[in-house]
């Protein structure tokens, strides 16, 4: 049983790094995990839904890989369980999500402006307006 390995002299010393990171690791989960439920289900509702999306994308990742974890260490090969699919199929909604946020940021095309500027780069003065631009005082109008 697992909380028969109190002290280092009990495992292997050379794990001893290993387990304190992995400690400290599921304590910050722990903390986390905890915040996260103080969080009342209104305060989520009023998320924008790509937020609301990602948050509860992010909570079952977290949930599998804890899954994974205990597979893990009850001695079960989780890349041979159903948590590895599931795992897979939550990356590939996040990954959904992230191109929907990029494209979400992604600047605008102002269809205007960007007409205008294409005309005015391809504009070439025809032999008529050369004449009456090279008058004295006058300079080159665009239109």
């Amino acid at each position: 049983e697992a909380s028969d390995y109190t002290s280092p002299e009990e495992y292997p010393t050379e794990i001893h790094d290993y387990l304190a990171a992995f400690e400290q690791c599921l304590g910050s989960v722990e903390e986390m995990l905890k915040a996260l439920m103080l969080i009342s289900r209104s305060d989520l509702q009023k998320l924008e839904p790509l937020e609301q999306a990602k948050l509860d994308l992010v909570s079952v990742y977290t949930l599998n890989s804890l899954f994974w974890v205990y597979l893990t260490i009850q001695g079960v090969n989780p890349k041979e369980h159903p948590v590895k699919q599931e795992l897979e199929r939550v990356r590939t909604y996040m990954n959904r999500v992230k191109e929907i946020a990029e494209k979400k940021k992604a600047s605008k095309l102002d269809k205007g402006a960007a007409s205008r500027f294409v005309r005015n780069a391809l504009w070439e003065p025809s032999a008529e307006n050369e004449k009456k631009n090279k008058g004295p005082g006058k300079g080159k109008k665009r239109k």
